[in-house]
């Protein structure tokens, strides 16, 4: 049997076991990778790729980066799990260094969960707290993300993940991204705003400049809780440990998850302020949430963005990423969005699916967002010699779909 037979035999091999094992609910999997290191994956045939997604923001410091591994195994020997009967040294260091970096002050609490949509849901049972019968209106907007519960499912103002899952939880109305849309939709009744500084899912697309201090304003001028979602802009990827920081204000609870772990399964809700006084015993809880092994795994990530300097590394280096883009030239590139190390690349034209296809055929990692916009999220950590491979390996992607594009121009008009 050939070496190429062998390969075609492995990769058979695991998507036959993936389409017969696992729910479909991602559809097909791109690759099979057995290894990491740095922002490098390696798949089953031993090929290695350049990782610009991070996991989806996840990998904060890169793959196996040795303060993760050295934290996982130590706290592993150490004590992994009690229950939430009980508290671990870990689970109170990670709290009280969530509370100092978010700026959330003496009166802040730390709830913790296992990924944002329990981050979420537990944000939404604190809106609810909040808001009892006499404020049952929750307010998001339009095409943000917040998970795929049915609580945070209701959050998530995309009508196309709703449709088959209804009737959502009630009370949850949806608005479009502007001051003018909030200030028309706030009164007394509401309890809540949740926002999305960047909406991750949607595109990459920004708050419109001023809505965060505006949303404060006029939640705090109605009584209603302003509810932030940081899991995916928070742990430093945009430039700030937290993306509502840009806009200096000061919220009443913020979600975090994906990069506070580095890999690591972990959620947080920290509140602000009153908003930390609302939960009382019974109203909600998780049996592995803020165990030992992930919040000492968390607490070490933390420690390592801070001390290796990385919050400001996403700004250098999304500001040299976005440099490097705009060199490439492509017809294909309209331009970037984003801040720091969440970088939207738009397209002059929906081939998105066509874009990732082929960057992952050079050996490069990225995302399809939405059919017009490739998702950029590498980890924190990488510098010149990662920023100069992605920009050669991206061209060259983006070189292969405006070939076909044009190999399609031709033949059609040969067709013609």
């Amino acid at each position: 049997m050939s070496a190429a037979d062998v390969e075609t035999k492995n990769q058979a091999s695991w998507q036959d076991d993936a389409a017969r094992d696992l729910v479909r609910n991602a559809g097909d999997r791109l690759a099979m990778f057995v290894r990491g290191e740095g922002s490098s994956l390696w798949d089953a045939d031993g090929r290695r790729y350049l990782d610009f997604l991070a996991g989806i923001a996840v990998t904060s410091l890169g793959h196996a980066h040795p303060v993760f591994v050295e934290a996982v195994a130590t706290q592993a020997a150490t004590l992994a799990h009690v229950s939430n009967y009980f508290a671990t040294p870990p689970q109170l260091a990670l709290a009280a260094t969530l509370k100092r970096l978010s700026g959330a002050g003496e009166r802040g609490r730390v709830y913790f969960g296992n990924s944002g949509a329990e981050a979420n849901e537990a944000a939404f049972k604190l809106a609810r707290l909040h808001g009892g019968a006499e404020r049952p209106r929750i307010l998001a907007l339009k095409n943000g993300f917040h998970g795929r519960t049915m609580g945070t499912l209701a959050l998530t103002g995309k009508d196309y993940l709703q449709a088959p899952f209804l009737p959502m939880v009630p009370g949850v109305e949806f608005l479009d991204s502007t001051v003018e849309a909030l200030e028309e939709a706030l009164d007394d009744r509401v309890a809540a705003l949740f926002v999305e500084p960047i909406k991750g899912e949607a595109g990459v697309v920004p708050l419109p400049d001023g809505y965060l201090a505006a949303a404060r304003e006029l939640t705090a001028r109605h009584g209603a809780l302003l509810i932030i979602d940081e899991i995916q802009t928070g742990a430093g990827r945009t430039g700030e440990w937290f993306g509502f920081q840009h806009a200096g204000i000061v919220p009443d609870a913020i979600t975090l998850a994906k990069g506070i772990g580095g890999g690591f399964p972990i959620g947080a809700l920290v509140t602000y302020g009153a908003a930390g006084d609302l939960f009382y015993p019974g109203t909600h809880g998780s049996t592995f949430g803020g165990n030992a092994l992930a919040t000492a795994t968390s607490l070490a990530v933390l420690g390592e963005i801070e001390r290796a300097g990385l919050v400001e590394n996403a700004r250098v280096r999304g500001e040299q990423l976005r440099a490097a883009i705009d060199a490439i030239g492509s017809t294909l590139v309209e331009g970037c969005r984003g801040q720091g190390l969440l970088v939207g690349v738009v397209l002059t034209a929906p081939v998105a699916g066509a874009v990732i296809a082929a960057a992952q055929e050079h050996g490069l990692i990225v995302n399809a967002a939405n059919e017009s916009t490739i998702r950029i999220a590498p980890a924190l950590t990488i510098g010149d010699v990662e920023i100069d491979e992605f920009a050669d390996l991206f061209a060259r992607a983006l070189a292969t779909v405006q070939d076909a594009l044009l190999l399609d121009d031709t033949t059609s008009e040969a067709s013609a």
